[in-house]
């Protein structure tokens, strides 16, 4: 389908060691008017090279691949300068890999099964910077997998919430309890301009590229 005038299309790369897969998400992808299927990998080996030669703006990362796993591509990514955004695909709603994908730095998720008009969706909402993984599919997500190590993550995400002033951490915990910044601007008596400098240097302060991340480490640390 043709681009629409004066509209920049979001640039995907597909990574899926299945064939199949991959062709379906082409399909799905390129029939939108918005959206350019940049190119494709069958394994988290060729990534590095196939978003130098693509510059994708958005990467669908399968979790389960052959040669290198989509977690250790997705980490591998998230050092880069200007790091595209990784959506993870998996086929399972409860999967230990999910998390870690999370929190290296994936804005999201998608069950393999996700119709294909919520794909879309997910594609443009990560490229307008938006994380498609809500806290409730978080915690959800969390209380459905394995627990091991929680008491080290626990260690880590209060040395890191240390970083912070009393005023990002409770936004910190507020965007880690699910609230929208409209929210937190009516819980914490500030305006909405006020949140997303919060968030934005909580965000610099941690190191984190989203707020699923913040989330992640509000729920590590116990605070949600």
């Amino acid at each position: 389908m043709a681009a629409v005038a004066g509209v920049t299309p979001v640039r995907v790369l597909i990574v899926d060691d299945d064939a199949l897969v991959r062709a379906g998400l082409a399909m799905i992808l390129g029939g939108a008017p918005d959206v350019e299927v940049v190119g494709e990998a069958a394994d988290g080996a060729e990534v590095a090279a196939a978003v130098r030669t693509h510059t994708p703006d958005v990467v669908l990362m399968d979790i389960r691949m052959p040669k290198l796993d989509g977690l250790a591509a997705t980490e591998a990514l998230r050092r880069r300068t200007d790091p595209p955004d990784v959506i993870v695909l998996t086929t399972f709603h409860a999967d230990e890999y999910v998390l870690r994908a999370l929190r290296a730095g994936a804005s999201g998720f998608l069950l393999k099964d996700t119709p294909p008009a919520e794909i879309l969706r997910a594609v443009r909402r990560v490229a307008a910077g938006e994380p498609i993984l809500s806290p409730a599919v978080t915690r959800q997500l969390i209380a459905h997998v394995s627990d091991t190590g929680a008491d080290g993550r626990r260690r880590r995400a209060l040395a890191l919430l240390g970083r912070l002033s009393d005023r990002e951490r409770e936004v910190a915990v507020a965007v880690g309890q699910g609230r929208s910044n409209a929210e937190i601007s009516g819980e914490l008596y500030m305006s909405v301009a006020t949140v997303k400098a919060h968030v934005s240097r909580v965000l610099t302060k941690l190191e984190f590229n989203n707020r699923v991340q913040v989330a992640l480490l509000a729920h590590d640390a116990g605070l949600t």
